[in-house]
Formats: structure tokens, C-alpha cells, sequence
């Protein structure tokens, strides 16, 4: 797991920028991987909606901790687990989770510092989070590749003028406790991505969508790690919604014919 966790760390400040497809079961993480992919995310929105719930730590964390641990026994490159806002708000709970995010066979892991539907956590608390992370991780002896994650972005309680400033101050505090990379999801806008870029002093990750950047414009503005989030998985629920819709009101089958794998190739993939 060491040897794992430092390939990550590296393939994030070294070389070409690391493209970290978000797998929600094993079964996508194989594809991932056959695609050529050297290490890969998971999503936790993905895996609650393929469980049924909604995100936001509806589902609990040994759920999460289930679906980690099926993808990484059955692939053999690195894995960084999102676990959302580490579930649980004390540093304390953070500190478990980040010991079992290790032996569910990650080597990297997502730590939000907000809870779905509320305000951000508090500066000082959420450094603190981190810390208790990073801190854990070492005490396991396993380096950790820790992602920080702030939703300043999104936060409603801040003023849009303050929501960058607020950003980068997190970003580098996160940084200083102990995060390898920091993580600024809903931006898409270039002059944002690049201050951004400039002023944390820590490997950025951005959100790839498609309204944003192209992965060639996110190289060259700096960015060194772009995740998906639940978008794979979102799009793989619209093809199959696609599919029930054809059924019902055409009684064809076009999109099984145009998406579908065939059966032997699976059979060979997943051997």
C-alpha cells in the first residue's frame, strides 16, 4: 500500500496531469482501468445512487466503506476513496474514518469541509479535521494521500466577492495540516481556475464537466488533478433510462445495440 500511495502522490506533482476517473463499483473501475488509467477516485454520490439513496452521507459510513473495498480487491492500481465530510463532525470521527478508508485498501482519500445542506464548517474546525487525517494516516503508516476539499464555492452564506479569498485561505490551511492536494469544485471560469492555481500552494483539483475547461486547458492552466465526481455514473443512469424509455414506447432496441459490450469481452475483462 505504501508503493501505491506514493505513485499517487507523485503521478499529481510529477509529469503530465493526473485524470482520476471516478468509479461507483468494481465493475467500473475495471473499465476504468482497461481504458489506461493509472490510478483512480471514487464517487460517493455515485455510490449511493447505485445503492438507492441520495448523497450526503445517507448511506453510512461502513456502506461506504463496503463499496471501497470491493473496487480496490479487484484492481491493482491506486484508489483514492471519496468519504464526503468523513462522517462524523468531530476530528475524532474523521481520524476512524481515515484509518478504515485504509484498510478498505485506499490509499488516497476525499475530505469535504462541508455537510450536505449546511454551512461550512468552522475555519478553525475543519483545519483541525485535516490534522486528525493526516494524523491517523501516520499512525497506520501508510502515507495517505489526502484531498482536501473546500466548498467555498458553493457556500451560501458567503458573499460571491468573498468566495475566492475564502477559498485559497482554506486551501492553504488544509495544506499546512497535512492535505497533499486541495480540491475546489463548482468552477469552471479560466480567470478563477488559474488565481486559484497561483495562490494555494498545494496540487489543485478541479471538477471536469462539460461546460468547463477541456482536460488540454486545465494542463496548461496548472491544474494537476481532474476528478468527474458522480458525472460517469450519472451518465451511465441516463443511458440505461435511455434504454427503459426505448422499450416502453418503441419496443426497439437500438441502445442496447449501439452501447452495449458484448458478453465474451466482459467475461475476459472482469477473469
Amino acid at each position: 500500500m505504501n508503493e501505491k500511495a506514493e505513485l499517487l502522490r507523485q503521478l499529481q506533482v510529477q509529469g503530465p496531469m493526473l485524470v482520476l476517473p471516478n468509479a461507483w463499483d468494481a465493475g467500473s473501475a475495471r473499465i476504468f482501468v482497461e481504458a489506461g488509467f493509472p490510478a483512480l477516485a471514487t464517487t460517493s454520490a455515485g455510490i449511493a445512487f447505485s445503492l438507492g439513496y441520495p448523497d450526503g452521507e445517507r448511506i453510512s459510513r461502513d456502506e461506504m466503506l463496503a463499496a471501497v473495498a470491493r473496487i480496490t480487491r479487484r484492481i491493482s492500481v491506486p484508489v483514492t476513496a471519496d468519504m464526503e465530510a468523513g462522517y462524523g463532525l468531530p476530528p475524532k470521527a474523521v481520524s476512524e474514518t481515515a484509518s478504515r478508508t485504509i484498510d478498505a485498501g485506499a490509499v488516497g482519500m476525499n475530505l469535504e469541509d462541508r455537510i450536505e445542506g449546511k454551512h461550512l464548517i468552522d475555519f478553525s474546525l475543519a483545519v483541525a479535521r485535516v490534522a486528525a487525517a493526516r494524523s491517523a494516516a501516520d499512525a497506520a503508516g501508510v502515507p495517505l494521500v489526502l484531498n482536501a476539499r473546500t466548498d467555498a464555492f458553493e457556500a451560501a452564506e458567503l458573499p460571491r466577492d468573498k468566495r475566492l479569498e475564502e477559498a485559497v485561505r482554506r486551501g492553504n490551511a488544509f495544506h499546512d495540516a497535512g492535505a497533499d492536494s486541495v480540491f475546489v469544485p463548482f468552477v469552471a471560469d479560466r480567470d478563477t481556475i488559474e488565481r486559484l492555481v497561483e495562490r494555494i500552494d498545494a496540487p489543485l483539483n478541479i471538477l471536469g464537466t462539460p461546460n468547463g475547461p477541456t482536460l488540454k486547458e486545465f494542463a496548461a492552466l496548472g491544474v494537476r488533478r481532474v476528478t468527474f465526481g458522480s458525472g460517469p455514473m450519472r451518465a451511465t443512469l441516463g443511458l440505461a433510462r435511455r434504454m427503459a424509455r426505448e422499450w416502453r414506447d418503441k419496443g426497439t432496441y437500438g441502445t442496447l445495440e449501439a452501447y452495449g459490450i458484448p458478453f465474451a469481452e466482459l467475461q475476459e475483462l472482469f477473469a
